[in-house]
């Protein structure tokens, strides 16, 4: 099994805090760095509108230090490899996001995560912040059969939640209307990864998981959490033709619909098997009658230098299409606007 070990780092204990200022300083016209190391918009979003944080570990670049600023999160809280920050510093960003107009907390379905999230809403009503919120983000179908949709782990489909709840936001939304979108598109999405290779653990070196050199494993979770089942790797159409179905059933995804698709890098894919493999999914949804409204094809949300990708599709209405094409400026997320 191929997994490359080799990292040019320095220390291990100043992995994250080195990471973040190098982030900082290449895209310093768009964010900044706290002195407790949280990820924020250079320009403050106007007084009067909800602001949006989200905490996750670190590893996973450019995600959620990408998604900070205009038309997304107002603040990042970045935990150490693979761990969620604790609650004190998300209280901290929720302090630092608050324009006014209430907070809403974004979380992606995984244990630690949601505890910490949940103890920090605590403290903010202790503290008397008024009008804080969470939401909780979802979209994996290989991690809890359908009927059991809030058992899901959230995965890189969660992006289609981040970039339309941000535009939202711009709007001057409530928070209560914030939480509604983000829970409209989030019960909208569906997600399926896999993986082609294991990745090394950034600080100890260690190989994650095994999986031989002529296996994928479909369903695989972003740290590496077991999936569907593992089979022989085989071609793109047929791997497409393996994992597209089931994401269509799930929500179910029906002739007329019109969905968003976004097709993640999970670190080491070239290009053009990403292209290769789009190819297909287009072709699969002109069979099914479903129309492509737009796509997101590249590196979002990471593990390291694992092979793999995962394939996410969100059914989108009139609504939800003037949000996604309105603008948005990220390290990682540069659009004009229609």
């Amino acid at each position: 099994m191929s997994v490359r070990k080799k990292k040019l780092l320095n220390r291990p204990e100043n992995i994250v805090a080195e990471m973040l200022e190098g982030f900082a300083r290449a895209y310093s016209d768009t964010v900044r760095l706290t002195d407790s190391g949280l990820i924020v918009r250079r320009t403050p979003k106007a007084a009067g509108k909800v602001g949006l944080v989200i905490g996750n570990g670190s590893g996973h670049e450019p995600a959620m230090i990408g998604l900070v600023g205009q038309g997304l999160f107002d603040v990042n809280i970045p935990g150490e490899i693979f761990a969620a920050p604790g609650p004190d510093r998300i209280l901290e960003g929720i302090r630092e996001a608050d324009h006014g107009a209430g907070v809403l907390l974004c979380v992606s379905h995984h244990a630690g995560d949601l505890m910490n999230a949940e103890m920090a809403l605590e403290l903010a009503e202790l503290e008397g912040l008024a009008n804080v919120d969470m939401v909780v983000l979802y979209d994996d179908i290989s991690s809890a059969p359908k009927g059991s949709e809030p058992m899901r782990r959230g995965t890189a489909g969660l992006f289609f939640v981040w970039k339309l709840l941000g535009a939202y936001a711009e709007t001057g939304a409530s928070l209560a209307e914030c939480k509604a979108l983000a829970e409209k598109v989030r019960d909208h999405t569906r997600t399926l990864a896999l993986a082609l290779t294991s990745f090394a653990h950034p600080v100890t070196g260690d190989i994650m998981f095994e999986l031989p050199d002529d296996e994928l494993e479909i369903g695989m979770g972003v740290h590496g959490e077991v999936g569907m089942g593992r089979q022989k790797v085989t071609t793109a159409d047929a791997t497409i033709d393996l994992m597209l179905p089931p994401i269509i059933e799930d929500l179910p995804f029906q002739a007329g619909d019109e969905v968003l698709v976004c097709l993640n890098n999970s670190g080491s894919m070239t290009l053009m098997e990403l292209y290769v493999l789009f190819r297909r999914v287009a072709e699969r949804l002109d069979a099914e009658g479903i129309r492509l409204y737009k796509s997101w094809i590249g590196q979002y949300a990471t593990t390291q230098e694992m092979a793999g990708f995962a394939l996410s599709l969100c059914r989108v209405d009139d609504q939800l299409k003037r949000l996604w094409d309105a603008p948005a400026n990220g390290a990682f997320v540069r659009m004009l606007g229609a």
